[in-house]
C-alpha cells in the first residue's frame, strides 16, 4: 500500500507540470500616455502616405523607363559593332583574295615568260642547223609573237589587280 502511496504521489507531481497553464502576460497601458488620433489626422497621416508611396512608384517607373532606354541604347550599339566587325572581316577576305589572285597571275606571268624563252631557244637553235622551212619559220615566229601578247595581256592583269588592292587597302 505504502508502493501504491508513493506510485501515486510520484505520478502526481509529473503530471502537475504537464497540465499547468501558461500564464500570458498582460500589457497594461496607461490611458493618459495612449494616443487618441481623430478620424481628420488619420485621413491626413493616409493621404500623406499614399502620396509618399505615389511618389517612391513615379521615382521607380523613371528609373525602370531610364534603363530600359539605356538598355536599348547599348544593344543599338552592340549591333552597330557586331555589324562594323561583320564588314571589316568582308574586307579582309576580299583583299585576301585579290593577293591571291594576284600571286596567281604573276606565276602564270613567269611561266609565261619560261615558256617564251624555252620557244625563242628552240626556234634560234633549229634556225641556227638550217632545218627549218620558210613556212615553220613563219609559224614559229606567229607562235612566239602569241606567247608575247600573252605575256602583254597578264601584264595588264596583274596591274588591275595591283590597283583594286591598293584601292581596296
Amino acid at each position: 500500500m505504502k508502493v501504491k502511496f508513493i506510485i501515486i504521489a510520484f505520478l502526481a507531481i509529473c503530471f502537475q507540470g504537464i497540465n499547468a497553464q501558461e500564464v500570458q502576460p498582460t500589457i497594461v497601458l496607461d490611458s493618459s500616455k495612449v494616443k487618441v488620433i481623430s478620424p481628420e489626422e488619420q485621413k491626413l497621416i493616409e493621404k500623406a502616405e499614399l502620396e509618399r508611396k505615389l511618389k517612391e512608384d513615379k521615382l521607380a517607373l523613371k528609373e525602370k523607363q531610364r534603363a530600359e532606354k539605356e538598355q536599348k541604347k547599348l544593344e543599338k550599339e552592340q549591333k552597330k559593332l557586331e555589324k562594323e566587325q561583320k564588314r571589316f572581316e568582308k574586307e579582309q577576305k576580299k583583299i585576301a583574295s585579290t593577293e591571291k589572285s594576284l600571286i596567281k597571275v604573276k606565276d602564270k606571268k613567269a611561266k609565261a615568260i619560261k615558256d617564251l624563252d624555252k620557244m625563242e631557244a628552240k626556234f634560234a637553235k633549229n634556225r641556227a642547223k638550217g632545218k627549218l622551212s620558210p613556212v615553220e619559220i613563219e609559224k614559229e615566229n606567229v607562235k612566239i609573237s602569241k606567247q608575247q601578247l600573252k605575256i602583254k595581256e597578264l601584264e595588264e592583269d596583274i596591274l588591275k589587280a595591283e590597283k583594286k588592292l591598293n584601292k581596296l587597302r
